[in-house]
C-alpha cells in the first residue's frame, strides 16, 4: 500500500514538472515565431503578394481624349470634340475574381504556415535535443564522480602495492574517459544553444530543463489522421487548389460574356454644340478561346493530384505512426527492466568487497549502462518522432 502511495506522489511531481516543461518549450517556440528574421520576411511576402492580387480586380483607368481641328479649309469654323469613356468586364467576372483572390490569398497563408512548421519543428527539435543533453550531462556527472571514487580506491591500493600498474592505468583511463564524455556533452549544448538563438532571431535563449513532456502516447491512428487532414498546410493547400481551380473555370467561363464601355460625348461646330452619353461592348470570341477547356482540364488534374497525393500521404503517416507504437513498445520494456535495477551500485559494492577484480567491474558496468543510455536515446528519439508526427499541432 505505502508503495503504491510512493508511485502516485511521484507520479504527481512528475505529471507537474513535465507540464510546467512544456509551457516553457511552448513559450520559446513563441519567442521563435515572433523573433524568427525568416518568419518576418515571408510575412511582408505575403503582404506585398496579398495586395498585388487584390489590385488585379481594379477597373482600368478611365480615357479622356479631347480634339480641336482649325486647320484646313471650312467655313462653318472650328471643330472641337471631346469625350470620356470607361471600358469595364462584365460585372460578374469581378465577382468571380474577387472569389479567386480570396482563395489565392488563403493559399499563401497556408504557404507561411508550412514554412512556420517547419521553423517550429526545428526549434523543438532543438530543446529536446538539449533536455537529452541534460538529462546525459546528470548522469555523465554522477558516473564521472563515481569513476573518480574508484580511481581513488585503485590508487590507494597500488600505493600499498596491493594492486598492478595495468589496473590503476585503467582506473584513471575509466575517470579520464567520463570527464571528456562531459566536455563533449557541454560542446554540444552551446552549439545547440546557438542554433536556437540564430531561429529566435538572435536573441539568447535561456534553456535549462532536463526533463521530457508527461506522455509519449498519442491519440488513436484515425483521429490524428483526421486532425491532421483538418490542420497541416501542407495537406490544406491541396484541397485548396482544388478550390483555386474551380474558381479560376468558373471566371474563365465569366470573361466569355462581352466587355463594356461606357461614357459621354461632346461635339461643336460654329457655335452649335452636341453632347450625350454612348455605350458599347466588345464580344470575345477569340481572347477567351479555349481557355474555359483548360481551367476545367486543370480542375480535373487538380483533383487527381489531390486524390494521388492524399494516398501517398496517409501510408507515410500510417508507417510513421506504426513505427512509433513499436519503438514506444520496446522503450517500455526498457524502461520495465531497467527501472527495478540498481546495477551500478551493486557493481560498486561487490567491487569494494573484493568480490571481482576492476577488469571485471568495468565490463559489467559498462554493459549496464550502455543498456541505459540506449534507452535514454531511445526515449529521445521517441520525442523527436513524436514532433513529426504532430508537427501540423504547432
Amino acid at each position: 500500500m505505502q508503495k503504491n502511495i510512493a508511485f502516485a506522489f511521484w507520479g504527481c511531481l512528475f505529471s507537474l514538472g513535465a507540464f510546467a516543461q512544456s509551457t516553457s518549450i511552448d513559450s520559446i517556440l513563441g519567442q521563435v515565431e515572433q523573433n524568427n528574421k525568416e518568419l518576418k520576411a515571408l510575412a511582408e511576402n505575403v503582404k506585398s503578394k496579398r495586395l498585388a492580387l487584390k489590385s488585379g480586380n481594379n477597373l482600368p483607368d478611365p480615357q479622356l481624349e479631347a480634339y480641336y481641328l482649325p486647320f484646313g479649309q471650312h467655313d462653318a469654323g472650328d471643330y472641337t470634340e471631346f469625350h470620356i469613356n470607361q471600358s469595364f468586364e462584365f460585372p460578374t467576372v469581378y465577382s468571380a475574381r474577387r472569389s479567386l483572390i480570396e482563395q489565392q490569398t488563403a493559399q499563401l497563408e497556408l504557404e507561411y504556415n508550412t514554412k512556420k512548421q517547419e521553423i517550429l519543428a526545428e526549434a523543438r527539435d532543438y530543446c529536446l535535443n538539449l533536455i537529452y543533453l541534460n538529462k546525459r550531462l546528470s548522469i555523465e556527472s554522477l558516473r564521472t564522480e563515481q569513476a573518480k571514487q574508484v580511481f581513488d580506491q585503485v590508487k590507494e591500493l597500488y600505493e600499498k602495492e596491493q594492486i598492478g600498474i595495468l589496473e590503476f592505468n585503467r582506473a584513471k583511463v575509466a575517470w579520464m574517459q567520463e570527464q571528456f564524455k562531459i566536455q563533449q556533452i557541454e560542446s554540444d549544448k552551446k552549439n545547440l544553444l546557438l542554433l536556437l538563438t540564430n531561429l529566435n532571431g538572435g536573441n539568447e535563449v535561456n534553456f535549462s530543463f532536463d526533463e521530457y513532456v508527461s506522455s509519449l502516447d498519442l491519440a488513436t491512428k484515425d483521429s490524428l489522421w483526421r486532425d491532421k487532414q483538418v490542420k497541416d498546410p501542407e495537406l490544406v493547400q491541396l484541397k485548396q487548389r482544388e478550390t483555386i481551380a474551380q474558381r479560376s473555370l468558373r471566371l474563365a467561363k465569366n470573361k466569355s460574356l462581352p466587355n463594356l464601355t461606357a461614357g459621354f460625348n461632346a461635339q461643336g461646330v460654329s457655335g452649335e454644340r452636341f453632347s450625350g452619353i454612348y455605350a458599347g461592348f466588345s464580344v470575345p470570341l477569340w481572347s477567351n478561346l479555349n481557355k474555359v477547356k483548360a481551367a476545367r482540364a486543370q480542375v480535373n488534374f487538380q483533383q487527381s493530384f489531390t486524390a494521388s497525393i492524399m494516398m501517398q500521404a496517409y501510408a507515410s503517416f500510417e508507417k510513421e505512426y506504426e513505427n512509433y507504437q513499436i519503438m514506444l513498445a520496446r522503450f517500455q520494456q526498457y524502461q520495465s527492466t531497467l527501472s527495478d535495477l540498481n546495477s551500478d551500485e551493486l557493481l560498486l559494492q561487490a567491487y569494494q568487497l573484493g568480490e571481482m577484480s576492476f577488469l571485471e567491474y568495468y565490463m559489467e558496468l559498462q554493459f549496464y549502462r550502455q543498456a541505459h543510455d540506449a534507452m535514454l536515446n531511445m526515449q529521445y528519439q521517441l520525442y523527436l518522432s513524436q514532433t513529426a508526427l504532430l508537427k501540423h499541432q504547432l
